[in-house]
This record gives structure tokens, sequence and C-alpha cells, in this order.
């Protein structure tokens, strides 16, 4: 255990475990994005606007800039994006009115709830049909502890 433990520690382990894990990231958001464009004409992007609006309801652009670690910019254009298709809409925040809460319209609840559809069905065939149930679980864990640690040092915040 010490040996493989050392061994994936190295410069050369830690650079192809770094490798594998943004190829990976790449080619799975390539195949979901194709499959999202085809069957509801969105893509992978605006796929995770819209199910972060339908889990979080009322969420402000800065939430969702912080739950994907991309600039506040960048996420209000994503917004007026969806915003224009009529899939959300701002509404005034009374706590902060320099703020507006995010609510997906009525259109794009039934969009994200059939895009999830493709989705999980999609992650079935890439990643249930390549890893056993043991595997998917030990990568979850791993990726959830990983992913946890980052966001606790608030490393990878995008500074612009």
């Amino acid at each position: 255990m010490e040996d493989t433990l050392n061994g994936a520690r190295s410069a050369a382990g830690l650079t192809g475990l770094f490798a594998d894990l943004v190829r990976c990231e790449t080619r799975l958001y390539n195949a979901l994005n194709d499959r999202l464009r085809e069957r509801h004409g969105i893509v992978t992007s605006q796929y995770e606007f819209l199910g972060y609006l339908h889990r979080r309801p009322g969420c402000r652009v800065a939430d969702l800039a912080a739950e994907f670690a991309i600039g506040v910019g960048a996420t209000s254009k994503g917004v007026d994006r969806l915003e224009k298709q009529g899939w959300a809409a701002r509404r005034p925040n009374p706590a902060d009115r320099r703020s507006s809460l995010l609510v997906l319209t009525d259109e794009g609840t039934r969009l994200v709830e059939a895009a999830e559809r493709t989705v999980t069905e999609g992650l079935a065939e890439l990643l249930a049909d390549t890893l056993d149930a043991a595997a998917l679980s030990a990568a979850a864990e791993a990726l959830a502890t990983l992913r946890a640690a980052l966001e606790r040092d608030q490393v990878g915040i995008p500074t612009g």
C-alpha cells in the first residue's frame, strides 16, 4: 500500500492523474454537450445553470459563480442568455436591492427536467457501462473529498 501511495505521489503519477481527470472531464462534458444540443437545443453549461436554479430557486448570480468557480461577469452573461430564451428570470431581492434572485420559468423547469433524463441516461452509458458499482463509488467518494478540500481552502477561485 505504501509503495502504491508513494508512486501515486510521484511527479509522473500526479501529472498523469491530472491529465486523466482533465481529459475525462472534457470528454464527458463534450459527450453530454452533443446530446443536450441534439435533443434539447441547449449546451452543458446551460444545463448546469438550469439544474442549479432548479435545485436552488431564489439564488443569486454570485451563488452560481461560486458553485461553478467562474467569474461573476461570465455568470451574469450566462444568466442573460437563459433569460433571453425565456428559461430563467431575475426577481428583485427584498433583502438586498443591489442584487436579484434567480428563478426558472415554467418553460425552464420543463426543459431542465427533460434534460436531466438525457444527462442521466448519457452518464449511465458513459460511466456505468465502463466502471462497476465499486469503482464508481470509490471515484465519487475520492472526487467529493477532493472537491470539498479545494472548496474549503478556496483553491481555484477566479480572480476577475
